[in-house]
């Protein structure tokens, strides 16, 4: 990959971020820490992730906040699903329950997570129930507009189009077919990679556009050899559970 395409995502990603490789932390850090949670995000940063990807929904009451799951029960002490509860509620369970050692740790508004992340790395907005524009008033609040990517369906970018802010797509890839369209719709700075998806032809097209590509590896795939991979098929960012061993690997 030459440097000058690699240079397309240290435009956008976070102040300090020099490396060309940008590392994506999961959830956070969330193998050590309760994923979504504040600590999650701190030690992300404190490891030297670029990008921390978080997960979104919204409460009953208008209110978004961090959550991978539907509902509350498997990473919290409550019981529901997050569209059904009121943000008093959520503010009150214990995002660290299952973890002792972070026991009383709060399941984070996005105010709070935005906050945390602002001038030291950038975010990868998983939207998972949020609308578009709640995202840009968050965003914006936080001064956050251009150190963000929206990961979500087809109807959030086409209300972000609508709302001027289509730079923040970041659609997933899905085929070299289906990549053109979404490029000749939206306006895009990164395309993301799966597993599935992250094929020579579908890569080509994302590489031609001079896209950056952040690729998801996971699962069986999160290891050096999958990294090294990864980028020699032309990654630009890895979303990793291990974040720390991967700036480790990219230091000089």
């Amino acid at each position: 990959m030459s440097l000058s395409r690699r240079a397309i995502l240290t435009c956008i990603a976070a102040p300090a971020a020099t490396r060309p490789i940008q590392v994506i932390a999961h959830r956070g850090e969330h193998l050590e820490c309760p994923e979504n949670t504040l600590p999650a995000i701190e030690r992300a940063i404190a490891l030297g992730a670029d990008w921390v990807e978080l997960d979104v929904r919204t409460t009953r009451d208008g209110q978004p906040v961090l959550m991978h799951n539907p509902t509350v029960d498997a990473t919290t002490n409550g019981h529901g699903a997050v569209a059904e509860l009121d943000m008093a509620y959520l503010s009150q369970l214990d995002a660290g329950a299952h973890r002792p050692e972070y026991a009383g740790t709060r399941v984070p508004s996005f105010d709070q997570a935005l906050e945390t992340l602002r001038g030291k790395c950038g975010l990868y907005l998983d939207a998972k129930q949020i609308a578009a524009p709640a995202i840009i008033a968050h965003l914006r609040r936080h001064r956050m507009l251009d150190r963000c990517v929206v990961y979500g369906g087809l109807a959030l970018h086409r209300e972000l189009r609508a709302l001027g802010h289509s730079y923040l797509s970041m659609p997933e890839a899905v085929s070299a077919g289906a990549l053109r369209s979404a490029l000749r719709e939206f306006r895009p700075k990164v395309i993301a990679f799966d597993r599935r998806d992250f094929r020579a032809e579908v890569i080509t097209v994302a590489a031609a556009a001079r896209k950056g590509i952040f690729v998801d590896r996971l699962g069986e795939d999160d290891n050096e050899s999958a990294w090294r991979e990864a980028i020699r098929l032309g990654a630009t960012g890895i979303q990793t559970d291990h974040p720390g061993r991967l700036v480790a690997m990219l230091r000089p």
